[in-house]
């Protein structure tokens, strides 16, 4: 993305994450858009490559004066990148060096999310609706029955809050029934 004169006048032209090149791109730090500028940081053609090079840890060496950047994308970008390498000792002293505000370390920690997924007994994802077989039988609390090995229990629904259960109907009462407990149909 091109970068806008009011993001040029902010960066005096310069890379904001190294300071010595000019910059040339305007870079959105996932996962907010280019919307706002606040959301945008103005890189160089050296730093944009080295985003998503491993090898570029030396080259980040220069973010102990970003990070002190008052901008909260450019505080978010920066410490996405030192978290990558904070196993090295240069990474985490400039990852200590400064306290920033909650919002811009959940922001930068966003791209190390792993969305939790409901999986079953043989380790395949579930979703909703999904058809799935029982691999044992199970005694379902507050009711006369015993739900068998090998029912088959249509349309599930996932628990949000939980990725080992899920709810379906047996007998025409929807249960809570544990993930470990199915195989996906």
């Amino acid at each position: 993305m091109r970068i806008t004169q009011q993001l040029r006048e902010r960066c005096n032209d310069l890379c904001e994450l190294c300071n010595e090149e000019q910059a040339s791109v305007a870079y959105a730090v996932s996962p907010k858009t280019n919307e706002e500028i606040e959301n945008v940081v103005a890189l160089c053609n050296t730093c944009l490559p080295s985003l998503v090079d491993p090898e570029a840890a030396n080259r980040w060496r220069c973010l102990a004066g970003s990070i002190w950047n008052p901008e909260p994308g450019v505080q978010a970008l920066t410490y996405r990148i030192l978290y990558a390498y904070k196993d090295q000792e240069w990474a985490s002293e400039i990852m200590s060096s400064v306290e920033l505000d909650e919002s811009v370390v959940n922001w930068a920690l966003s791209a190390y999310e792993v969305k939790a997924v409901h999986k079953d007994s043989n380790g395949n994802a579930l979703e909703n609706g999904d058809t799935v077989v029982l691999t044992q039988g199970l005694n379902v609390k507050g009711t006369s029955f015993t739900a068998a090995k090998g029912t088959i229990v249509r349309k599930i629904r996932l628990v949000p809050d939980n990725v080992e259960q899920i709810e379906g109907k047996i007998n025409d009462q929807t249960i809570v029934i544990l993930t470990k407990y199915v195989r996906k149909s």
